[in-house]
Formats: structure tokens, C-alpha cells, sequence
């Protein structure tokens, strides 16, 4: 048993998983700045406001997941050579146009959501409540962003 009383390597391979979605929420986070700063066109100052909510909601979220990862035992990613040979969300370079940024978050939200929904799984295999409850409301969150960014786009 781990120091909150899982089974050490369940919770190794949870920490392993988190860490993975920690490199996804990092570049994620980049990527958002990176529009949030470049974004041109006549729906600037919406999506402008939007990004910057949604990379100051993330970099709570980065900060969640890895202090998850540190409660489980485990050390976290912590440099960008580690997020970039680990993320599945590809780096966003030179977007400024509207109907390419949206796109870029939804592809991002996907990738989290199907990440999230199999550590629900495994975290429930370890009896880790506190890793299912997490992954339960980012789920929840990013579901209704998916919605709203969708309905942007007439998707």
C-alpha cells in the first residue's frame, strides 16, 4: 500500500496515466496562450476574453493533476522536452484565425475527454476515489465546452 492506502502499483500505473494527461493539459495550455495572444479577425475581442478564461481554467487544472500525481507517490513531468515527447496534442504554431483556433480546442478537449474517461477507468480498478472524482468533473466541464465551442463552429 501507497502512503493513502492503495495498492502502490495501481497507483504507479494511475501516476504513469496522469502524467500523460499532464503533458496533454501543458501543451494544451500553450497552445491556448498562443491563440489567445495571436487571434486576428472581426471575433478578436470574444475569443480574445475566451482563451484567456480557458488557459487561466487550465493552468488549475495543470496544477490539480500534478499535485494528483505527487498525493499517488509519483514525481511529476515537469519539463517541456518531457511534455513534448509524451503529449498527443501537437504544438498549435501561427494560428490566428477564428474557425482554425476553435478547431485546434475542440481537437484538444477530444483528446482530453477520451484520456480522462480511461483513467475514470483505471482509477476505479484502484479504488482511487480522489483521481475518479477529478477526472468526473473535468469531464463534466469540458463536455459542456465541446457544446458551446461546437455550436461556435455550427458543428
Amino acid at each position: 500500500m501507497n502512503s493513502i492506502g492503495l495498492d502502490k502499483k495501481k497507483s504507479e500505473n494511475l501516476a504513469a496515466q496522469l502524467n500523460d494527461l499532464l503533458a496533454d493539459y501543458m501543451l494544451f495550455y500553450q497552445n491556448t496562450r498562443g491563440l489567445h495572444w495571436n487571434i486576428k479577425g472581426e471575433k478578436f475581442f470574444e475569443l480574445h476574453l475566451k482563451f484567456e478564461e480557458l488557459y487561466t481554467n487550465l493552468l488549475l487544472k495543470v496544477d490539480e493533476v500534478a499535485e494528483r500525481i505527487l498525493t499517488l507517490g509519483v514525481a511529476p513531468l515537469h519539463t517541456f522536452e518531457s511534455y513534448l515527447s509524451v503529449s498527443s496534442i501537437k504544438s498549435g504554431k501561427n494560428i490566428s484565425q477564428a474557425q482554425q483556433a476553435v478547431q485546434l480546442v475542440l481537437d484538444s478537449l477530444q483528446t482530453l475527454l477520451i484520456k480522462q474517461r480511461n483513467l475514470l477507468e483505471i482509477s476505479a480498478d484502484a479504488q482511487d476515489e480522489g483521481t475518479n472524482a477529478l477526472m468526473s468533473d473535468y469531464i463534466r466541464e469540458q463536455e459542456k465546452l465541446v457544446w458551446m465551442y461546437s455550436s461556435y463552429l455550427n458543428n
